[in-house]
C-alpha cells in the first residue's frame, strides 16, 4: 500500500462509524504525555487542553500490544491529530495519530516536501475554469452551469442591483455617511492566513474607499463541518461568539456587515468525490443560511475554494480534495441560481434564507504549472511543517488575488472602491 493510501486508511479509521458520536478529528501539538498517569496535554488553537488515555485508545499506525509501546514514538512537540469524547466529565481520547512530520520548530530539510509528499499526483488536472466544457470525472467543470465561467444574465443582474445597495451604515444598521461597510472573512486557519495576507494588501492599495473595513473572522481548526451551527453549544457557538468578539474589537457591528467571504474545508477528508464535495457544498449551504439572521444587512456573499494541496505531507486537506471543494462551491452557487428556496435571496420571491452568492477569487493553481493567468504557487509558498497553510510569501500571492478580485468584479467595485 503507497503511503497516500495508507494515510487515507488511517485516517479513515479514525472516522468509522463507531466513532459518530464523538467531536471531530483536531489537529494541535503534542505538549506533555504522561503515560503511567494517563494523561495527554495537546495545544490546540493556542490553548492547552487534558485528555485522559485508556487501554482502548486507538494509537493509529502503531501495533503495539500495550498503550506504552503504541505510543513510543510520541514526542513533546509533534503534530498529532486527535479525536475525543466526553465520559463522566472528563475528555476521553478516541484515537491519536502522528501527523507525519517534524515538530514545528525543527527547520525543514531540503527536499523534505518532495519526499514527504502524501497528495495524489496533480498533473492531469486543469483549474476549474481552464476545463470549459469538459468534464471531471463525469461532472461539468466551469464555475457557473454550462461549462461557463460568466456569471448568468439574470444572477449578474441581480449582484449588481445588490451591489448599488451596499453603503455605510451606523451600529444599528442605519444609513450613515460616517459609517462603515463591513466586509467579513469567514472560515479556518488557512481562510485566516490569507485573511492576512489581503489585509497587508489592503494597507497598500490606493483606491480603496476609506469607508470599507475589512473584519478577518476566520479562526484555526474552525473547519465547514465544525462551524455550521451557532447554537450547537459547542464549537460552532465557539466560532461565531468569537466572530462576535472580533468585529467589537475592530468597534463595528454585526448589523453594519454587509459583504462576506468566505473560503471553508473540512479536515481528513476520506469520502472520495463527488460525496466529500457534497457534503462540503451542504455544509457551505447550512453556513450562509444562518447570515439572514445573524447578519441581517448581508447582501453579497463570495465563496473561494481550497489553494493547491499538491504539497501537502500531511492528511488534512491534500490533492486532490483541494481542487475538487471548488465543485462544493460551484454546485451550492448553482443551486440558488437554479432557484431553491432554500437559498432564496429575493424578498419579492419569499422569505430570505441566504444572501446572494457567487465565485469570489479562485485561488487554487496547479503547482508550479501557471494558470492562464499567470498565477502559480511554489513549494515555499506553503509552510515546511505541513506543506497545507500558506508561508508569508503564499499568503502575499492570496492577498494579492483577493485585493485584484474585489477591485475589478461588476458587483464589488460600486461599493470596494473610492468614490
Amino acid at each position: 500500500m503507497n503511503r497516500f493510501l495508507a494515510q487515507c486508511v488511517l485516517v479513515a479509521t479514525l472516522f468509522c462509524p463507531s466513532l459518530l458520536s464523538a467531536q471531530e478529528i483536531l489537529r494541535g501539538t503534542l505538549k506533555k504525555l504522561d503515560v503511567p498517569g494517563k494523561k495527554v496535554t495537546v495545544e490546540i488553537d493556542g490553548k492547552q487542553r487534558e485528555f485522559s488515555l485508556t487501554e482502548e485508545t486507538r494509537v493509529l499506525g502503531t501495533s503495539g500490544k500495550d498503550l506504552a509501546e503504541r505510543l513510543k514514538d510520541f514526542r513533546e512537540g509533534n503534530s498529532i491529530f486527535v479525536r475525543s469524547t466526553k465520559q463522566e466529565g472528563k475528555e476521553v481520547l478516541l484515537g491519536i495519530k502522528l501527523d507525519d512530520q517534524r515538530p514545528a520548530n525543527e527547520p525543514a530539510r531540503k527536499g523534505d516536501v518532495e519526499r514527504r509528499r502524501i497528495s495524489s499526483d496533480t498533473k492531469s488536472l486543469k483549474p476549474l475554469n481552464e476545463l470549459g466544457r469538459e468534464k471531471y470525472q463525469d461532472f461539468e467543470a466551469g464555475f457557473y452551469p454550462e461549462g461557463r465561467n460568466e456569471r448568468p444574465k439574470d444572477h449578474e443582474a441581480a449582484g449588481l442591483k445588490l451591489a448599488k445597495q451596499v453603503h455605510p451604515l451606523n451600529a444599528q444598521g442605519q444609513s450613515d455617511p460616517n459609517g462603515r461597510i463591513v466586509l467579513l472573512s469567514v472560515g479556518m486557519s488557512n481562510t485566516s492566513q490569507s485573511s492576512e495576507g489581503f489585509q497587508r494588501a489592503l494597507r497598500e492599495a490606493s483606491n480603496l474607499n476609506p469607508q470599507v473595513q475589512f473584519v478577518n473572522g476566520a479562526q484555526g481548526g474552525m473547519t465547514a463541518a465544525a462551524i455550521q451551527n451557532p447554537d450547537d453549544g459547542g464549537r460552532g457557538k465557539q466560532y461565531w461568539d468569537a466572530v462576535n468578539q472580533r468585529l467589537k474589537q475592530a468597534g463595528v457591528s454585526r448589523d453594519q456587515v454587509q459583504v462576506i467571504w468566505i473560503k471553508q474545508a473540512d479536515a481528513g477528508p476520506t469520502q472520495g468525490f463527488p460525496k466529500y464535495a457534497q457534503t462540503l457544498q451542504a455544509e457551505l449551504a447550512r453556513i450562509v443560511q444562518i447570515f439572514p439572521t445573524r447578519f441581517p444587512n448581508a447582501k453579497l456573499v463570495y465563496l473561494s475554494s481550497r489553494t493547491y494541496g499538491g504539497y501537502a505531507t500531511s492528511g488534512l486537506n491534500p490533492e486532490p480534495y483541494a481542487f475538487e471543494s471548488a465543485f462544493s462551491v460551484k454546485w451550492l452557487i448553482e443551486q440558488q441560481i437554479n432557484g431553491d428556496k432554500s437559498l432564496n435571496f429575493d424578498p419579492a420571491r419569499g422569505d430570505v434564507k441566504a444572501p446572494w452568492l457567487s465565485w469570489g477569487p479562485y485561488l487554487w493553481a496547479n503547482g508550479s504549472t501557471k494558470r492562464e493567468d499567470g498565477f502559480a504557487y511554489e513549494p515555499a509558498d506553503f509552510t515546511p511543517n505541513d506543506g497545507t497553510h500558506q508561508s508569508p510569501s503564499g499568503q502575499r500571492k492570496v492577498g494579492q488575488l483577493l485585493l485584484k478580485f474585489f477591485e475589478s468584479d461588476s458587483t464589488t467595485k460600486p461599493w470596494f472602491a473610492r468614490p
